[in-house]
């Protein structure tokens, strides 16, 4: 099969989503991160657009980057002036990157009414500007913008703008799925005809305001494109760009496609998970092969085939993309599912211990509790039914005010009493809520028999209110996230009480921790 080239425009494109600003720091450490994995061209803005994008280009061609290649992305001359008088061209070159992309109109609609110019002219910018880099010793990728709206409006005018950039030396020819709204057939039957017609490579670039992106980006590989434009994990403008992480996996564990090296592959979901930290986003537990929930099963007897044969119920091999299979316990959940779930955590059940605990999940859930997110606690209940566990600490009573005082406004203070190894451990701490404050005391009360405790910080604290029609005294229920060093976990609780949810949470963090930690049943400081 045809080797495909992956061009990666997150730095660019990705950056246009509403929610993402990177410094030059993260642009950089994408960067480099994404020729690790053997992206073979990095797009990384538009030079002259802000000081940000100057300062980066200065340091990336500073980088070795290997056999990836930096793009620099602008349009074609402005109407009405030469090559050589036009800033942005020139921003271009003074950028220094290997690669240039040029974006220019391939539909007559935009030429007549965004440009203000002729169609002739407008044929004249994208072949003197493809012409004026390759002079300059550029490798030039013609991004043609809206070209399958502007192929649909007036075929012999789209098909002339890329054939005056493929004249002019352009060594990528780009089709542009600007506006997102073409579905899998058209780009797979228009893709087919520029590449029977063309002598130049062919890409394609397609955003997926219609939710086929992927489908669309496939469809022309499918018709003979042989470069892929998209970001990690989609991010892009409005609904986003073709998403990478599920085109990359499909092309070559699916149609047999050449695109990096095998080695590397298993790499996909870190690089997916890298991206969306560094770009401050919590990444979509629902991705397509990356997500933390691409390979779960919930549903019983789902489980207890893939128990059997794990091909039963998964599309790959999670492993060659670098993701796990996951059992979800839930109130659905079947022997299957808990008897999965330890033993992927290094935990042997007998059959009296499965049905104690599918017991006492069924129950909770009726009570409020999921145990979807909140694996920590699930462990815990296996790990106490074994005869061996003994509690590291064990509850006393606790007890939990807020008030307003004179000069201090609102002021919560929580008490905690625990027992700890038969000694009795009592504290006090202040919080600016009564949350905080129960969970500062029950850390502090531990940290002296316990000092690992003190590398564990809070990181989210979600509530939510299950039967909101009894109005204050609906049941309540509240997972907590955890953190140590790169070591995460959520735990649960509900209650009609919500400190005592927060509590039940807390507190089975803790427990965790020390086992997370390896630090259960150690004692001092």
């Amino acid at each position: 099969m045809a080797k495909v080239f992956l061009y990666d425009t997150t730095l660019r494109d990705g950056t246009q989503r509403e929610d993402i600003s990177l410094s030059v720091e993260d642009k950089l450490t994408i960067a480099r991160r994404l020729a690790d994995f053997g992206v073979h061209y990095v797009e990384c803005g538009w030079p002259g657009s802000n000081p940000k994008d100057a300062d980066f280009f200065d340091r990336a061609n500073r980088m070795n980057l290997g056999a990836t290649r930096l793009a620099a992305f602008g349009s074609t001359r402005r109407k009405g002036r030469r090559c050589s008088e036009d800033a942005n061209l020139e921003a271009l070159l003074r950028a220094g990157t290997p690669v240039v992309t040029l974006v220019g109109k391939s539909w007559d609609y935009h030429a007549t009414h965004v440009l203000d110019a002729t169609l002739e002219e407008n044929l004249a910018m994208i072949g003197e500007s493809v012409a004026y880099m390759k002079a300059r010793g550029r490798e030039v990728v013609f991004d043609a913008e809206h070209f399958f709206d502007g192929f649909r409006a007036n075929r012999d005018y789209a098909l002339a703008a890329i054939e005056a950039a493929a004249q002019a030396g352009a060594d990528w020819v780009v089709l542009c799925e600007t506006n997102g709204g073409r579905l899998p057939w058209e780009v797979e039957e228009i893709t087919r005809e520029v590449v029977g017609r063309l002598a130049t490579p062919v890409g394609i670039h397609c955003h997926n305001d219609s939710g086929c992106a992927v489908a669309n980006s496939i469809a022309a590989v499918r018709a003979g494109a042989t470069q892929v434009q998209g970001t990690i994990n989609g991010y892009g403008e409005r609904v986003g760009n073709a998403d990478l992480v599920a085109i990359l996996p499909n092309l070559q564990l699916k149609m047999g496609h050449a695109v990096v090296p095998d080695d590397n592959l298993p790499e996909l979901t870190a690089l997916s998970r890298f991206v969306a930290e560094v770009a401050n986003l919590k990444h979509d537990d629902h991705q397509p092969y990356a997500g933390h929930s691409a390979f779960a099963h919930k549903g019983g007897i789902h489980v207890a085939a893939i128990l059997k044969a794990s091909d039963t119920y998964q599309h790959i091999d999670p492993a060659r993309v670098g993701n796990v299979m996951r059992s979800v316990t839930s109130e659905l959940s079947g022997r299957g599912n808990l008897l999965f779930q330890a033993r992927s955590m290094g935990i042997e059940l007998g059959e009296e211990e499965v049905q104690k605990v599918l017991h006492q999940i069924k129950h909770l859930e009726h009570e409020g509790f999921t145990f979807e997110a909140a694996e920590a606690s699930v462990e815990l209940m296996f790990r106490r039914l074994r005869p061996e566990y003994a509690r590291p600490f064990e509850l006393v009573d606790y007890f939990v005010i807020t008030e307003r005082r004179h000069g201090r406004g609102l002021l919560s203070e929580a008490t905690v009493k625990v027992s700890v190894g038969g000694d009795v451990k009592f504290t006090a701490a202040e919080g600016n809520g009564p949350v905080n404050a129960l969970a500062t005391a029950l850390q502090e009360s531990l940290v002296g028999a316990y000092p690992i405790l003190r590398t564990v910080r809070l990181t989210d604290y979600k509530v939510r209110i299950l039967d909101s029609k009894t109005g204050t005294g609906a049941s309540t229920r509240v997972l907590i996230d955890f953190q140590s060093g790169s070591e995460g976990w959520t735990t649960v609780g509900a209650s009609t009480n919500i400190i005592e949810a927060s509590w039940r949470a807390l507190s089975d963090s803790m427990e965790y921790a020390l086992i997370r930690l390896g630090a259960a049943g150690a004692g001092g400081a």
